[in-house]
Parts: structure tokens; C-alpha cells; sequence
């Protein structure tokens, strides 16, 4: 009886991963995009994780924007200095100085941990603090944007403070965007006609056309297993992660934009809501731009086909630690699943 029983889970497992083979979504194209002029974006985590991004693939990005992130290995591995000097800093518990960042910089290039620092000099930056953000205070992103002043020339740096804007991403593509001073999900917020996406992308990119009112392109969702070394779950990211392909890219040379979502902020938790709200599809359809958009997957330590304790409840980018000391190099889980994406969708199509 027993033994007839275990057949029976043996065979409804393998029924069910089969199951989840055939469902599961193809991977990225190979479309010949160019991967030697990348930019990155994000908001909350996902600034984070576009500043980290950005400064260990330096030779291959060449520009950053960042909504209510902060300074390169601000959290230092440490989950009690994300909480405190990386969104809620004190005078006891500050952010990074311009100086410790760049020596931070300098020491890991040297270990060959990023690329070397001399890539960065010729980056553009947009970055943008809301005044009424209880997430991250915006001395936090004061504290970013006094480092890339430091290191870029005046013109390459273009810092927008909004005083009434909230914890979001501020778009006028959400026909249900929240309140401009508000902090809750899906974290779109409506500021006048601030468009966070186009201005960014204007700055690091520009000068461009206009975005299109109906983006020419398709919102694909791909498998994000085959970027990423181990399990989904075990680096905290979700099975499937989406793109924005417009239709003339499907020609090649297309540039490459990856745009983080911020914690709580997934498809999981929010569905297609930054993927199709957040403002960036429109600009990438009237200029030839792929919009990558990874996927986190929250955590609450142990999971399902898991053996790690990984505490990341709010499905957060890893700008602490989380996954291991090497998080924000070369060598970090999420780091290399997004290059791996990025080599993928630059890759020449399949005959």
C-alpha cells in the first residue's frame, strides 16, 4: 500500500514539473542589439541596484537614472545600515562621503571586482529625490548626487528634486497613478506632468523623439532561469522577467535599457503595472530601445525547493547583502543574471 501510494506522489511531481516545462516561457531573443552602449534605471531598491549596475559594468554602461536610491555599497553588507544611513540617516549614522565611495570604487577595481574607474568619467546621470519621501530621505540621494559631481563634469549630471513627490516612480503613462505625496504601491505616483522615464532616458540617451501614444512593440515575458547560476529562488528573482521589444528592433542595433522595479514593486505584487505604467515603452518605440525589465521574487527565509535562509519579504533588489559579500560586484547573483540578459537580447538571432 505504501509503496503504491509513493508511485502515485512520484508520478503527479513529475506530471507537475513537466507541467511547469511546457508552460514556462521561452528565453530572451537574440536580436543583435548593441551592448556597448547599455543604460540602467530604477527606482527605490532597483536605484540601488542601477547605481551598483552601473558601477561594476562601467565599460559597458554609459549612463545611470535613479529615483530615491543612494551611493554605491552604502549598506556596506549590512541590513542595519540600510535601515539607518542608507534610508534614514542621522547625524551619528550618515551615508557614504563622496570619498569613501570612491575609495570603495578604487579598491575594487583594483581587485578586479569592477571594471576600472576610469570607465565611468564619460557616464551621463539623472537622478530625482521627492521632498515628502519617508522611505528614502532625500539626503540620501543628496549624498549620490555629491559623489557623481565629484567625479563627472557639471553638464553630465542633471539632479531633479521634486518637493511634493512621495516614494514613487512619477509617470503620466498610469491612467490610475496614485497621489503625487503618496508611498504606497504600486509606487506610481502622478506629479503635474513629470515624466520620470522620459526624462531620464532624454538625458542619458538624448536627444530623442518623441514618445509614441501607442508604443509600436510587444511586452514579452521570457524565462529568467537560464541568466541566473543556481536557482530563481535561491538569488531571490522570479521565474520570468519581461521586455519591450519594439517593432524595428527585430532589424538589430537597437540600444539596451534595463529599468529596475523598486521593492514590493514586482509583477508579482503589482502585475504589469511598472512594466506598462512606468513610462519608459513609449520613448523606447519612437527611438529604438529594448526595455529590459528583470524580476525579483520576495522571500521570507526557507522556500520551496530551497535550502537558503534568505529574509527579503518585500522582494527588494540586493543592495545589502542578502545573497551573498559579492552582491554589488562583477561576481553578484542578480549582477551577472542581468549581463547574462543583456549578452542574450545583444546575441545574433537564431536562424
Amino acid at each position: 500500500m505504501k509503496r503504491h501510494i509513493l508511485l502515485r506522489r512520484i508520478a503527479l511531481y513529475t506530471l507537475l514539473l513537466s507541467a511547469g516545462t511546457a508552460s514556462a516561457a521561452p528565453p530572451l531573443p537574440g536580436l543583435a542589439a548593441n551592448a556597448s552602449n547599455i543604460t540602467v534605471s530604477g527606482i527605490s531598491s532597483g536605484g540601488y541596484m542601477a547605481v551598483q549596475f552601473q558601477v561594476a559594468y562601467s565599460q559597458q554602461v554609459s549612463g545611470v537614472g535613479v529615483l530615491a536610491g543612494g551611493p554605491y555599497f552604502c549598506a556596506a553588507g549590512s541590513v542595519g545600515r540600510a535601515l539607518a544611513n542608507c534610508m534614514a540617516p542621522s547625524a551619528k549614522e550618515a551615508p557614504p562621503t563622496p570619498k569613501e565611495t570612491l575609495t570603495t570604487i578604487t579598491q575594487l577595481a583594483e581587485a578586479g571586482k569592477i571594471d576600472a574607474i576610469k570607465f565611468l568619467s564619460d557616464d551621463r546621470v539623472w537622478l530625482l529625490s521627492g521632498g515628502q519621501d519617508k522611505t528614502v530621505a532625500p539626503a540620501v540621494m543628496d549624498s549620490l548626487a555629491a559623489f557623481y559631481h565629484q567625479l563627472l563634469p557639471e553638464d553630465a549630471v542633471r539632479y531633479v528634486k521634486v518637493p511634493e513627490a512621495g516614494h514613487a516612480m512619477l509617470s503620466v503613462n498610469d491612467a490610475k497613478a496614485n497621489a503625487c505625496d503618496t508611498s504606497t504601491p504600486p509606487f506610481i505616483n502622478r506629479c503635474r506632468d513629470i515624466d520620470a522615464a522620459g526624462q531620464l532616458l532624454t538625458h542619458l540617451l538624448g536627444p530623442l523623439q518623441p514618445a509614441a501614444s501607442v508604443p509600436a512593440g510587444e511586452i514579452i515575458a521570457f524565462d529568467q532561469r537560464p541568466y541566473i547560476k543556481g536557482s530563481a529562488i535561491d538569488a531571490s528573482m522570479a521565474e520570468e522577467g519581461y521586455a519591450f521589444i519594439p517593432k524595428t528592433c527585430h532589424e538589430g542595433a537597437c540600444k539596451v535599457h534595463v529599468a529596475f522595479h523598486g521593492c514590493r514593486q514586482n509583477a508579482r505584487e503589482v502585475g504589469r503595472r511598472f512594466i506598462e505604467g512606468a513610462g519608459y515603452n513609449g520613448w523606447a518605440a519612437s527611438n529604438r530601445i529594448i526595455v529590459i525589465y528583470p524580476q525579483t521574487a520576495a522571500r521570507a527565509g526557507l522556500a520551496f525547493g530551497s535550502t537558503k535562509l534568505i529574509l527579503n519579504p518585500k522582494g527588494c533588489w540586493d543592495w545589502w547583502g542578502y545573497t551573498g559579500s559579492d552582491y554589488h560586484t562583477r561576481g553578484g547573483v542578480q549582477m551577472r543574471a542581468v549581463q547574462a540578459m543583456i549578452d542574450a537580447i545583444s546575441s545574433a538571432p537564431k536562424r
